[in-house]
């Protein structure tokens, strides 16, 4: 295979656009999908450059012009995952607009994705502490608050405090669904978390 973007035989993507900017989100794309699968089947721990470069179907000089080392490349994925799951909940709350559920719709799933996250090796805490998820903890916590306020408003009752220390309530709450005995204990958690909303 060439340096640049190869082509493919025996049924492997051709990774090509019309466009210089389009070839390298496909490049991108496709690195970052390798990376999903590799963790997905062997945690952190199975992730390496070469290893990258053969899912996606590039070079290693190739991999090594958008990234420059794992790490790089971990956190670039994680904060794609991060940015897909923040897509997802707002997608939820608009289907539940008007059903006065749309803040258990969004707790519900909220909980069934930490739920279902595989329990990954060592370097997650450090991809927990990147620029993108201090930005994701904030929207999440603005996001869930404005959930918040709206369920309030629908209910005609009084939240037991300001809706920001609430989200940041819920969130915390929520998170123990990490460590539930099973998917089905997730709407009983996300029943008591809202309980303790109100007053």
């Amino acid at each position: 295979m060439g340096a640049c973007i190869e082509q493919y035989i025996g049924g492997m993507p051709k990774l090509w656009t019309d466009t210089v900017e389009g070839h390298r989100h496909a490049v991108r794309a496709a690195v970052l999908d390798a990376v999903a699968v590799l963790v997905a089947e062997a945690g952190f721990s199975g992730v390496s450059m070469t290893r990258v470069a053969e899912h996606a179907g590039v070079t290693r000089a190739t991999l090594y012009k958008y990234f420059p080392d794992v790490e790089t490349l971990l956190a670039a994925w994680h904060a794609r995952q991060v940015g897909e799951h923040l897509s997802a909940l707002e997608k939820i709350r608009s289907d539940a607009a008007g059903t006065g559920r749309q803040l258990q719709a969004v707790l519900e799933a909220y909980a069934l994705m930490l739920y279902d996250r595989p329990g990954h090796d060592a370097p997650a805490p450090a991809l927990h502490r990147g620029t993108h998820m201090d930005h994701a903890h904030e929207y999440l916590e603005a996001f869930i608050a404005d959930l918040i306020r709206t369920d309030v408003q629908e209910k005609g009752v009084d939240p037991a405090m300001n809706p920001v220390d609430l989200a940041r309530y819920c969130i915390q709450a929520i998170g123990s669904a990490r460590s539930l005995s099973s998917r089905d204990a997730v709407p009983g958690l996300v029943s008591v978390t809202v309980s303790g909303i109100y007053t």
